[in-house]
């Protein structure tokens, strides 16, 4: 063999270091191990973060939240703490930041090549996840520190809730006990909301839902007026229809959306999450004689927590089952929950 080719491939093909060196531990610890429960995003699309590597991009990003408005944030069960905005969500409004300006900045090479200006329109996120685990807590979160950036003052928060058909008509068509499922939603309705939002409309309206009453508001409207940032907050927002076989154009509701997040936890966590919510609201709001479930606030603890679970496991197990969990890997970033609400660790999608 040439020797000076011998040389060359010597430093192509550098021997491994020993295992327990000081090199092979520096090559070891910049790749992240993940949970077991992980292990199959390890060979995905997606770079795994833990949350202290997560915590390190916030950069210099300031934390703009008062302890009063982590409180005004939290869920029923769930209290935002400082620490979980510094290392969790602070990093990602820098990141969700970064993404509107290279948009804003598409958007103008565009005018450029087009030689003449269209509106800017509003950058949708969407956020998924099963219920109970804290999807609407990071809509809110996210809401607030967006809104704080100087480049994207306007943020809206819409959940598909509105978009759930009438209990009236969940009725008629017998899936009432599916409400929640895909079929339960005026898809239609929705897809046309998100067509008018993405087009620059001055003004669109979408139906507001009641939890209270468990059913849609006929009299009341959410409106919209061309914000900078709208947060599309729902179950199945990621989930793709079936294609058509005739090749005809039918949009999903993710189609409309420039980033997604899918909140993440282990089901049985869920569970008891879902349990510990619905105990917390038999003893607040559904005492209250109109509220739509105050027939379980007269209920033993027992008896409630009984019918939580059947509800859990006939309705919310299966549509997470079934609709939600397959579309986590659609999503562009994945937050992984651990039982005591924390991220644990962050997936975020390869360019």
């Amino acid at each position: 063999m040439n020797p000076v080719h011998e040389r060359r491939s010597k430093r192509r093909n550098p021997p491994k270091p020993l295992r327990g060196s000081p090199v092979e531990k520096k090559r070891r610890g910049s790749r992240l191990t993940l949970p077991d429960s992980d292990q199959s995003l390890a060979f995905s699309p997606y770079r795994i973060f833990t949350r202290s590597d997560w915590a390190r991009l916030r950069a210099d990003t300031p934390m703009t939240l008062l302890p009063e408005e982590l409180e005004q944030l939290s869920g029923i069960i769930e209290e935002l703490s400082v620490d979980e905005v510094e290392q969790i969500y602070l990093p990602l409004s820098r990141l969700l930041n970064l993404y509107v300006a290279a948009l804003q900045q598409l958007h103008a090479v565009t005018t450029t090549f087009l030689g003449h200006a269209d509106n800017r329109v509003p950058f949708i996120i969407g956020v998924a996840g099963s219920v109970a685990v804290g999807k609407s807590t990071t809509a809110r979160v996210l809401k607030a520190l967006l809104a704080r950036w100087p480049d994207h003052p306007r943020v809206d928060l819409m959940t598909t809730d509105g978009f759930l058909l009438p209990n009236s008509e969940l009725e008629a068509r017998g899936i009432m006990n599916r409400k929640g499922f895909p079929e339960s939603f005026d898809t239609a309705a929705l897809l046309q909301f998100l067509a008018d939002v993405k087009s620059g409309k001055d003004l669109v309206e979408a139906p507001v839902y009641s939890h209270f009453h468990y059913d849609i508001l006929e009299d009341q409207k959410a409106v919209f007026r061309r914000p900078d940032i709208l947060i599309v907050e729902g179950l199945n927002v990621l989930q793709p229809g079936r294609l058509p076989k005739d090749g005809a154009e039918i949009p999903f509701v993710s189609d409309f959306f420039d980033f997604s997040i899918y909140i993440d936890a282990e089901p049985p966590v869920i569970e008891e999450w879902y349990l510990e919510r619905f105990m917390r609201l038999r003893s607040t709001a559904f005492r209250d004689p109109g509220a739509y479930f105050h027939k379980y606030a007269g209920m033993s603890p027992d008896e409630a927590r009984s019918r939580a679970l059947e509800l859990w496991s006939s309705i919310n197990l299966r549509n997470l089952e079934e609709n939600i969990l397959p579309t986590r890997q659609r999503a562009r970033l994945i937050l992984r929950k651990t039982a005591d609400h924390r991220v644990e660790s962050v997936a975020l999608r390869k360019l």
